[in-house]
């Protein structure tokens, strides 16, 4: 296997990872399912995981000459990002509710919520005062501190991630803004995308 079917793996998997929880597809599943859709986030999840681990394998395995490492004085600023992503990871669970996202409070409750919360609303404190996706600014900056050295596969998958994360984020945005209405655009100019500094505004 090349490198250019490597990228077509990981394209094809975050294409799939994508359609499995757009709306127009989890709501048709609702349907379908009934009840049983309260079992879908859990599904999602493991299937995430479990598609995820042969393409790191593979990514692992085609590993060559390393073409840029964190050296010196840059390894600090490595460990700022690593540092800056758990922080993100952590404040963003405070505010998340861990057991939706998981998908297990659903199968406890009988609910058949999808998203992060049990009440459905966006929060606007914490860590998303500074941020308004501080898990999607934090897999970013962890994409490209996470390893010492990087290969020319490392970058490529680097640069795939990053770039879906980022279109990712424009698309729920929307669905947060079709969701919310006002409320949503008002946070939008109050608070950054990602960076706290720069406020980019998907209009």
């Amino acid at each position: 296997m090349n490198l250019l079917m490597l990228g077509v793996l990981w394209i094809v998997w975050c294409t799939m990872h994508s359609l499995l929880i757009a709306r127009p597809v989890t709501g048709n599943l609702q349907r379908l399912l009934g009840g049983r859709f309260k079992y879908y986030r859990l599904f999602y999840n493991l299937t995430a995981i479990l598609t995820l681990m042969p393409l790191l394998r593979l990514t692992w395995q085609l590993r060559g000459g390393m073409v840029f490492a964190w050296q010196g004085y840059w390894q600090i600023l490595r460990f700022l990002l690593l540092a800056t992503a758990g922080w993100l990871f952590w404040a963003g669970a405070r505010r998340y509710d861990m057991g939706y996202f998981l998908g297990i409070r659903q199968i406890r409750s009988g609910t058949a919520h999808i998203l992060l919360s049990e009440t459905e609303e966006f929060s606007t404190t914490g860590v998303f005062g500074l941020t308004r996706h501080p898990w999607y600014l934090g897999s970013i900056l962890l994409l490209w501190s996470i390893l010492p050295e990087y290969s020319i596969a490392d970058l490529m998958v680097s640069t795939l991630l990053s770039i879906y994360i980022v279109i990712g984020t424009f698309l729920e945005e929307r669905k947060l803004l079709a969701e919310y209405g006002d409320a949503y655009r008002r946070y939008q100019h109050q608070v950054p995308m990602f960076l706290p500094w720069i406020k980019l505004k998907n209009k």
